[in-house]
Protein backbone atom coordinates (compact mmCIF):
# COMPACT_ATOMS: atom_id res chain seq x y z
CA UNK A 1 0.00 0.00 0.00
CA UNK A 2 1.33 2.95 -0.91
CA UNK A 3 0.26 6.04 1.65
CA UNK A 4 1.12 9.89 0.16
CA UNK A 5 1.87 12.31 3.69
CA UNK A 6 1.12 15.93 2.62
CA UNK A 7 4.07 17.97 4.37
CA UNK A 8 3.24 21.36 4.47
CA UNK A 9 5.46 24.35 6.68
CA UNK A 10 4.08 23.87 9.58
CA UNK A 11 3.00 20.43 9.79
CA UNK A 12 4.23 18.99 13.11
CA UNK A 13 2.92 15.29 12.94
CA UNK A 14 4.08 14.22 9.69
CA UNK A 15 6.71 12.11 11.28
CA UNK A 16 4.50 10.35 13.49
CA UNK A 17 2.46 9.81 10.41
CA UNK A 18 4.69 8.28 8.27
CA UNK A 19 6.86 6.52 11.37
CA UNK A 20 3.07 4.97 12.29
CA UNK A 21 2.65 4.01 8.50
CA UNK A 22 6.22 2.50 7.49
CA UNK A 23 7.66 1.22 10.70
CA UNK A 24 4.15 0.17 12.41
CA UNK A 25 2.02 -0.63 9.75
CA UNK A 26 4.37 -2.08 7.17
CA UNK A 27 3.70 0.41 4.25
CA UNK A 28 5.47 1.90 2.04
CA UNK A 29 5.17 5.77 3.20
CA UNK A 30 6.54 8.83 1.81
CA UNK A 31 6.28 12.61 2.07
CA UNK A 32 5.01 14.67 -0.94
CA UNK A 33 6.10 18.30 -0.14
CA UNK A 34 3.09 20.86 -0.64
CA UNK A 35 4.67 22.58 -3.44
CA UNK A 36 4.29 19.46 -5.69
CA UNK A 37 2.23 19.74 -8.11
CA UNK A 38 1.51 15.69 -8.51
CA UNK A 39 1.07 12.94 -5.68
CA UNK A 40 2.64 10.23 -7.78
CA UNK A 41 1.51 6.55 -7.90
CA UNK A 42 -0.26 6.15 -4.36
CA UNK A 43 -2.87 4.10 -2.92
CA UNK A 44 -3.99 6.64 -0.12
CA UNK A 45 -2.93 10.16 1.84
CA UNK A 46 -3.28 11.41 5.03
CA UNK A 47 -3.27 15.19 5.36
CA UNK A 48 -1.32 15.18 9.03
CA UNK A 49 -1.97 17.38 11.76
CA UNK A 50 0.35 20.88 13.09
CA UNK A 51 -0.22 24.53 12.42
CA UNK A 52 0.28 24.64 8.00
CA UNK A 53 1.36 28.26 7.59
CA UNK A 54 1.13 28.78 11.31
CA UNK A 55 -2.51 28.95 11.22
CA UNK A 56 -2.29 32.52 10.02
CA UNK A 57 -5.46 33.75 9.09
CA UNK A 58 -7.41 30.56 10.06
CA UNK A 59 -6.65 27.22 10.69
CA UNK A 60 -6.01 25.03 7.44
CA UNK A 61 -7.29 28.48 5.40
CA UNK A 62 -3.50 29.13 3.75
CA UNK A 63 -2.86 25.37 2.77
CA UNK A 64 -6.30 25.14 0.76
CA UNK A 65 -4.06 27.03 -1.96
CA UNK A 66 -1.08 25.14 -2.35
CA UNK A 67 -0.47 23.37 -5.46
CA UNK A 68 -0.66 19.80 -3.85
CA UNK A 69 -4.16 20.34 -2.71
CA UNK A 70 -5.17 20.41 -6.79
CA UNK A 71 -3.78 16.51 -6.70
CA UNK A 72 -5.15 15.65 -3.59
CA UNK A 73 -8.85 17.07 -4.77
CA UNK A 74 -8.47 14.79 -7.98
CA UNK A 75 -7.52 12.06 -6.17
CA UNK A 76 -10.71 12.21 -3.82
CA UNK A 77 -13.39 12.78 -6.26
CA UNK A 78 -12.24 9.77 -7.90
CA UNK A 79 -12.25 7.67 -4.97
CA UNK A 80 -9.13 7.50 -3.29
CA UNK A 81 -9.12 7.12 0.01
CA UNK A 82 -7.89 10.41 2.21
CA UNK A 83 -7.34 10.72 5.79
CA UNK A 84 -7.51 14.22 7.53
CA UNK A 85 -5.67 14.41 11.09
CA UNK A 86 -6.70 17.19 13.19
CA UNK A 87 -4.81 20.21 10.92
CA UNK A 88 -5.62 17.74 8.20
CA UNK A 89 -9.44 17.77 9.40
CA UNK A 90 -9.38 21.54 8.97
CA UNK A 91 -7.36 21.48 5.57
CA UNK A 92 -10.20 19.47 4.45
CA UNK A 93 -12.86 21.76 5.17
CA UNK A 94 -11.22 24.65 3.74
CA UNK A 95 -11.18 22.71 0.63
CA UNK A 96 -14.21 22.03 0.76
CA UNK A 97 -14.28 17.93 0.42
CA UNK A 98 -15.79 18.52 4.05
CA UNK A 99 -18.60 20.50 5.10
CA UNK A 100 -18.55 23.21 8.13
CA UNK A 101 -15.44 24.30 9.75
CA UNK A 102 -13.23 24.09 13.04
CA UNK A 103 -13.65 26.74 15.16
CA UNK A 104 -11.72 27.63 18.41
CA UNK A 105 -11.93 25.27 21.21
CA UNK A 106 -15.25 26.77 23.15
CA UNK A 107 -13.02 27.40 26.42
CA UNK A 108 -10.38 29.30 24.38
CA UNK A 109 -7.55 26.70 25.18
CA UNK A 110 -5.63 24.16 23.99
CA UNK A 111 -6.41 20.62 24.29
CA UNK A 112 -3.66 18.06 24.75
CA UNK A 113 -4.93 14.58 26.15
CA UNK A 114 -6.58 11.50 25.52
CA UNK A 115 -10.35 11.67 24.96
CA UNK A 116 -12.81 8.55 24.16
CA UNK A 117 -14.60 8.82 21.30
CA UNK A 118 -17.28 6.80 19.15
CA UNK A 119 -17.25 5.44 15.81
CA UNK A 120 -20.51 5.79 14.11
CA UNK A 121 -21.57 6.54 10.39
CA UNK A 122 -20.66 4.26 7.10
CA UNK A 123 -16.87 4.40 5.60
CA UNK A 124 -13.26 3.80 5.70
CA UNK A 125 -13.80 2.95 9.31
CA UNK A 126 -15.96 -0.15 8.40
CA UNK A 127 -13.14 -2.02 7.59
CA UNK A 128 -11.62 -2.43 10.81
CA UNK A 129 -14.02 -0.60 13.21
CA UNK A 130 -18.14 -1.66 14.23
CA UNK A 131 -20.40 0.77 14.99
CA UNK A 132 -20.82 1.61 18.86
CA UNK A 133 -16.65 0.51 19.43
CA UNK A 134 -15.09 2.56 21.59
CA UNK A 135 -11.58 4.66 20.70
CA UNK A 136 -9.41 6.45 23.75
CA UNK A 137 -7.52 8.53 21.24
CA UNK A 138 -5.23 11.59 21.61
CA UNK A 139 -5.86 14.90 20.66
CA UNK A 140 -3.60 18.46 20.58
CA UNK A 141 -5.38 21.54 19.27
CA UNK A 142 -6.63 24.80 20.45
CA UNK A 143 -9.45 24.91 16.78
CA UNK A 144 -11.57 21.88 17.05
CA UNK A 145 -15.12 22.57 17.90
CA UNK A 146 -16.78 21.34 14.57
CA UNK A 147 -19.59 23.68 13.29
CA UNK A 148 -21.50 23.87 10.50
CA UNK A 149 -25.44 24.61 10.33
CA UNK A 150 -28.12 23.11 11.04
CA UNK A 151 -29.58 21.86 7.56
CA UNK A 152 -25.84 20.31 7.03
CA UNK A 153 -26.38 18.73 10.74
CA UNK A 154 -28.98 17.01 9.58
CA UNK A 155 -27.79 15.80 6.52
CA UNK A 156 -24.51 14.30 8.00
CA UNK A 157 -26.84 12.77 10.89
CA UNK A 158 -29.17 11.68 8.00
CA UNK A 159 -27.21 10.09 5.92
CA UNK A 160 -24.90 8.48 8.60
CA UNK A 161 -21.76 10.51 7.92
CA UNK A 162 -20.61 11.20 11.50
CA UNK A 163 -17.41 8.93 11.94
CA UNK A 164 -16.57 9.56 15.37
CA UNK A 165 -18.19 11.14 18.22
CA UNK A 166 -17.02 12.08 21.28
CA UNK A 167 -18.39 10.09 24.41
CA UNK A 168 -17.29 8.59 27.77
CA UNK A 169 -14.90 6.03 28.40
CA UNK A 170 -18.09 3.56 28.82
CA UNK A 171 -19.43 4.90 25.42
CA UNK A 172 -22.27 6.92 26.37
CA UNK A 173 -22.86 10.45 24.78
CA UNK A 174 -20.54 13.39 25.64
CA UNK A 175 -22.67 16.11 27.23
CA UNK A 176 -20.00 18.64 28.10
CA UNK A 177 -16.81 19.13 28.74
CA UNK A 178 -13.98 17.67 29.39
CA UNK A 179 -15.92 14.60 27.56
CA UNK A 180 -16.24 16.77 24.44
CA UNK A 181 -13.03 18.59 24.34
CA UNK A 182 -13.61 21.40 22.10
CA UNK A 183 -17.17 21.97 22.47
CA UNK A 184 -18.15 20.09 19.14
CA UNK A 185 -21.65 20.90 18.14
CA UNK A 186 -23.19 16.80 18.47
CA UNK A 187 -19.83 15.88 20.20
CA UNK A 188 -18.68 15.19 16.18
CA UNK A 189 -14.83 14.53 16.50
CA UNK A 190 -14.81 13.32 12.98
CA UNK A 191 -16.93 13.23 9.40
CA UNK A 192 -17.12 11.39 6.19
CA UNK A 193 -18.03 13.05 2.59
CA UNK A 194 -20.54 12.13 0.46
CA UNK A 195 -18.73 9.03 -1.16
CA UNK A 196 -17.64 7.95 2.34
CA UNK A 197 -13.80 7.80 0.99
CA UNK A 198 -12.77 10.79 2.75
CA UNK A 199 -12.22 11.36 6.68
CA UNK A 200 -11.74 14.17 8.60
CA UNK A 201 -10.96 13.39 12.26
CA UNK A 202 -9.83 15.91 15.34
CA UNK A 203 -7.97 13.25 17.61
CA UNK A 204 -4.55 11.28 16.51
CA UNK A 205 -4.35 7.72 15.91
CA UNK A 206 -1.40 8.03 14.63
CA UNK A 207 0.05 8.44 17.49
CA UNK A 208 -1.79 5.85 19.20
CA UNK A 209 -0.41 2.91 17.42
CA UNK A 210 2.15 1.19 20.14
CA UNK A 211 1.77 0.05 22.87
CA UNK A 212 5.26 0.84 24.22
CA UNK A 213 3.53 4.29 24.35
CA UNK A 214 0.75 2.99 26.35
CA UNK A 215 -1.82 3.36 23.62
CA UNK A 216 -2.42 0.93 20.22
CA UNK A 217 -6.01 1.62 19.62
CA UNK A 218 -5.17 4.30 16.71
CA UNK A 219 -3.91 1.37 14.75
CA UNK A 220 -7.29 0.20 13.85
CA UNK A 221 -8.35 3.49 11.97
CA UNK A 222 -4.61 3.28 10.49
CA UNK A 223 -5.51 -0.40 9.11
CA UNK A 224 -8.89 0.79 7.61
CA UNK A 225 -7.01 3.27 5.48
CA UNK A 226 -4.84 0.64 4.55
CA UNK A 227 -7.42 -1.61 3.85
CA UNK A 228 -9.84 0.48 1.89
CA UNK A 229 -10.00 0.21 -1.88
CA UNK A 230 -11.67 2.29 -3.92
CA UNK A 231 -15.14 2.61 -4.49
CA UNK A 232 -15.65 0.17 -2.22
CA UNK A 233 -17.56 2.77 0.47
Amino acid sequence: MRVAVIQFPGSNADFDALHALTSVMGAQAHYVFYREPDLGPVDAVVIPGGFSFGDYLRAGALARFSPVIGAVEKFARAGGPVLGICNGFQVLTEMGLLPGALAKNAHQRFECRSVFTRVEGTGILDRTLARGDVLRLPVAHADGRYMCDEATRSVLEGEGRVALRYCTEDGADATSYPDNPNGSMGAIAGIYNEQRNVLGMMPHPERACETLLGNDQGRRVLEALLGYRKGSA
